[in-house]
């Protein structure tokens, strides 16, 4: 753990729900939405300050309990995704936020996507990679698809199908890009009545994934936690943190609570966040009331999560 250095936190975003950031040396991109708007506001100062959020779509999207939109951001490109009526929708900009493209369908079956949940990554070529809960045949499986034009189309292909019939049902999947264009996605397993969390990495552009589990032992429950965790590119390879019963863990147990999100700080290190006991934490420090972190790191690290007034932006050290 780490002592966190705060600054000032930007004023709260009221009536809006479920934020994610990313983040691309000084940019970092905002989305969220109400339900009904998606937006995303970007900043050029480290998440020091955010210009106008700009309406990307207008729709009845999917959100709470991690079904919010994502984004990702590299150079001016910027692209943002959320799902509606079962139908995994993606919006691209290539002039930093500016102007967007029409929405484009990921998922190639009709409604489904319809769990909710999803993650989206970016590459070292611009390549996008979606993944998400699938249910366009019996059992939940893990989708992917992958966009080599800026989001325009997409190719899709099986992640991961469970030997027990369905991965869990509700919780999110996560995915991440390292260095040399391998794909990994974390999820989690519903397999010998055990919820536990796998990690599944392609070397040839997400044709093929080899999945393994995450972690020494088990989490007997015949139940969905609804929590899928965080997964991160770090200096050596993929970094995870996850939650088992009320227990979060990364390398080792960190803390109690749910609904974990990492980033990787300006020094390498990992900085955590969770909920516990209806107050965000990161790193051990409470951050007041909230839940829903967010985290994205870089030369800078920036959480945002959800408050009783609205969003909160935070800018750590």
């Amino acid at each position: 753990m780490i002592a966190l250095l705060l600054f000032a936190a930007l004023p709260l975003i009221p009536g809006v729900r479920q934020p994610q950031l990313a983040s691309d040396g000084a940019t970092v991109a905002l989305a969220y939405s109400d339900g009904k708007v998606l937006s995303v506001a970007l900043s050029n100062d480290g998440g020091a300050s955010f210009g106008t959020s700009s309406a990307v779509a207008g729709g009845a999207f999917m959100v709470g309990r991690h079904r919010g939109p994502r984004v990702v951001v590299r150079g001016q490109q910027v692209a943002v995704s959320a799902i509606a009526d079962g139908t995994l929708l993606a919006w691209n900009s290539r002039d930093g936020g500016k102007t967007w493209s029409q929405a484009s369908s990921v998922n190639d079956v009709a409604k489904s996507a319809r769990e909710g949940l999803h993650g989206m990554a970016v590459g070292p070529k611009g390549e996008l990679f979606a993944v998400w809960l699938d249910l366009r045949s019996p059992g939940m499986k893990v989708y992917g698809a992958l966009s080599t034009d800026g989001g325009a189309k997409w190719s899709n292909r099986l992640v991961y199908a469970s030997p027990g019939g369905s991965v869990c049902e509700c919780c999110h999947p996560s995915v991440t890009i390292d260095g040399l264009g391998q794909i990994h996605v974390m999820f989690r397993n519903s397999l010998d009545g055990s919820r536990d969390m796998y990690l599944a990495s392609s070397k040839d552009g997400g044709k093929t994934f080899a999945a393994a589990k995450l972690g020494e032992g088990t989490w007997k429950l015949n139940a969905c936690p609804m929590d899928g965790g965080g997964l991160v590119m770090g200096p050596a390879g993929p970094m995870t943190v996850w939650r088992r019963d009320g227990k979060i863990h990364a390398t080792d147990e960190i803390g109690e609570g749910k609904d974990p999100a990492m980033a990787v700080g300006p020094d390498g290190k990992a900085v955590y966040g969770w909920t516990r006991g209806g107050e965000v934490i990161v790193d051990g420090q409470s951050m007041g009331p909230g839940g829903f972190i967010s985290l994205t790191g870089g030369p800078q690290v920036v959480a945002a999560w959800e408050t009783p007034g609205g969003i909160r932006v935070q800018r750590l050290r």
